[in-house]
């Protein structure tokens, strides 16, 4: 079996130095692993089926509807109204711009559902004024990145969708539920280093807003809000589930971008095209990483590592900082949804054994993944971030440090504070 883990991990790695991608990677690291185990027909029928297999779940139409209607937000003209309205609400405020970068990434991300779709909207909206106005570049880069991948906590999220798959079926709408407070506590994170850098450059206050610009920028940005109502609403009463919500979402952004008047044919055309693209990708890594985590089960994997782990400590506690490091570290070189496919079969049994709410639990895995979004080597919005600010990573890299830093104390406050995930949820049962 030792020899079985040492061929999966190797070969994997390898595939992954030479430039080979992820989804590929897996796939063909499960292959050889097989190999060694049963003859090269069943091997081949194997993976084959399990990849075909993985893919077999009405959960997963979710995606590309949610991918679809994250896209018709971006080029429809939410994100714009959403800064106008963020910027009339604090950016009077001083170094107010970042603050509104915050919040409208947490409001377009969690919208869009989508961390990418936020840095390169948020980032290529406000990056000229914040230019123009002399604002660092390198830290309204630094806080575009970050802000973006509160999206992924705070509903509606992919991954959520990809962790209840994984998981066994965990409940959507509580893991939905349950990302509101962490990812909000870790957008009032993010601004409360901001105001200390703010603080530092001594910037002045912004034009002040009035009462009735707000007013209209609030109702303008309304329709767009009303969303989340519909969808979390939705789902959380019983009147649809998540699939069917994504569905509505898509109907709804559409029907959005029309009165707006800001997608014709060719941008809806281009929009399609791109969403099947993205969809694609996400697809295969989810087929691929199914067989991994069938292939880690067939050889015993989860097993060996709850027992190795619980060897190490019972201490609940103790067992938690091991996995939040171990999570942290493959967030830096995997992309989330492989890494939520194929960590969630072995960690969460170990989780259970402690104690730990299968919720809480995806609260901790995807806030971990999300730092790694942040992250070189293979960070994608960060890339996505430097790309938009025209920057470099060395440089944003300073300014990123103590936006980690927070990350992490938000991190350990969810997982060892588990009502902070489990109050809403818990709440609405």
């Amino acid at each position: 079996m030792i020899t079985e883990i040492l061929i999966l991990v190797i070969s994997f790695v390898i595939l992954l130095s030479i430039g080979v991608p992820v989804a590929w990677s897996i796939g063909i690291s499960c292959l050889v692993t097989i190999l060694f185990s049963i003859d090269p027909i069943a091997s081949f029928t194997t993976v084959s089926q399990r990849m075909a297999t993985g893919l077999d779940s009405f959960s997963l139409l979710a995606i590309p509807f949610f991918i679809l209607a994250g896209q018709i937000m971006n080029q429809g003209g939410i994100a714009n109204r959403l800064i106008k309205f963020a910027k009339a609400l604090i950016g009077s405020l001083p170094g107010g711009l970042i603050y509104v970068n915050v919040i409208a990434a947490m409001l377009f991300g969690a919208i869009s559902g989508s961390a990418v779709a936020a840095a390169s909207a948020i980032g290529g909206i406000l990056g000229p004024p914040m230019e123009k106005e002399n604002y660092s570049k390198e830290f309204g880069a630094a806080i575009n990145v970050t802000a973006s991948t509160t999206g992924l906590i705070i509903p509606p999220s992919n991954v959520l969708i990809v962790y209840s798959l994984a998981s066994g079926g965990v409940s959507i709408a509580s893991l939905f539920l349950a990302g509101y407070i962490p990812g909000i506590l870790m957008g009032l994170a993010l601004m409360l280093v901001a105001s200390v850098w703010i603080k530092k450059k001594k910037y002045p206050p912004g034009t002040k807003s009035s009462f009735k610009l707000i007013t209209v920028t609030f109702l303008d940005a309304l329709p767009s809000l009303l969303l989340l109502v519909v969808v979390i609403g939705g789902i959380v009463s019983g009147i649809f589930t998540a699939t069917e919500a994504s569905g509505i979402a898509v109907l709804y952004t559409l029907i959005l971008a029309t009165i707006y008047r800001e997608i014709n044919l060719k941008k809806l055309y281009d929009i399609f095209l791109s969403s099947v693209g993205t969809t694609s990708i996400v697809l295969l890594l989810i087929a691929t990483s199914m067989s991994m985590s069938w292939v880690m089960s067939f050889e015993n994997i989860p097993q060996t590592v709850s027992d190795l782990l619980l060897g190490l400590s019972e201490n609940k506690y103790v067992i938690l900082i091991i996995i939040n490091l171990l999570l942290l570290f493959v967030g830096t070189f995997m992309d989330m949804t492989p890494a939520v496919l194929i960590f969630t079969p072995i960690l969460l049994p170990v989780m259970q054994n402690l104690g730990v709410d299968p919720v809480h639990f995806g609260m901790i895995m995807v806030m971990n993944l999300c730092v790694g979004l942040c992250t070189p080597p293979v960070g994608a919005v960060l890339f996505i971030g430097v790309g938009v600010a025209k920057t470099t990573i060395q440089k944003v890299m300073k300014p990123l440090l103590p936006l980690y830093v927070v990350m992490f104390i938000v991190l350990l406050l969810v997982t060892y504070i588990p009502e902070i995930s489990l109050w809403l949820p818990k709440l609405f049962e």
